[in-house]
């Protein structure tokens, strides 16, 4: 029952309820459709084969199917390839190069300051300390 030429009705998917023309046996499963349906490998268990047939050969091009569909007084689906465009290439940020940071460079809002004069500040600041604490005890 399944062969090249017979006309069927796809009953699943979404070209459901569609005739169609098996174009090509793929293997015992599969067949190549054309039709009202778009061109494609379709499940043998998705078409309802009629009593109609086409003369048409193996692996009949689009424009064959369509005359002989023309003849029957069936529509046909016209499809085009999509047109094939180049896609856009990512572009990577580049890492910020650090620059040497002198002594005297904010970082958050607060001086940088070298290891030398940190060392000296810090003694200030202890001694300022112990000054007041002395004040406040007094």
């Amino acid at each position: 029952m399944i062969e090249v030429g017979r006309i069927c009705i796809k009953t699943a998917g979404r070209d459901a309820d569609l005739k169609c023309v098996i174009v090509d046996i793929l293997d015992k499963n599969y067949v190549l459709i054309d039709g009202e349906t778009r061109r494609r490998k379709c499940n043998i268990m998705h078409l309802e084969p009629l009593q109609e047939t086409i003369e048409i050969k193996k692996e009949a091009s689009h424009e064959e199917v369509k005359k002989e569909f023309e003849k029957l007084g069936l529509k046909i689906k016209e499809t085009k390839a999509k047109e094939k465009k180049e896609k856009p290439k990512k572009v990577r940020r580049k890492k910020k190069v650090k620059e040497e940071k002198t002594g005297k460079e904010k970082k958050h809002g607060k001086k940088k300051v070298k290891k030398e004069e940190k060392s000296g500040l810090v003694k200030e600041k202890t001694e300022q300390n112990k000054e007041k604490k002395k004040k406040l005890k007094k």
